[in-house]
């Protein structure tokens, strides 16, 4: 979400960390269909496939 904020919408980063999640999600809401976020199932399955272990 930084990284978008500070390169599609062009925030500075201090205005990045200044604004609200809720901010930030109504700012950014016509690029959120460029890219859906994963299904439980899927998310699921990349847990299992990559724990954060070490």
């Amino acid at each position: 979400m930084f990284a978008a904020a500070v390169c599609v919408l062009r925030l500075t980063p201090d205005a990045v960390w200044r604004a609200t999640p809720r901010e930030l999600a109504l700012a950014l809401g016509p690029f959120a269909g460029l890219a859906a976020p994963p299904s439980r199932a899927r998310l699921d399955d990349l847990m299992q496939r990559f724990p954060d272990t070490r």
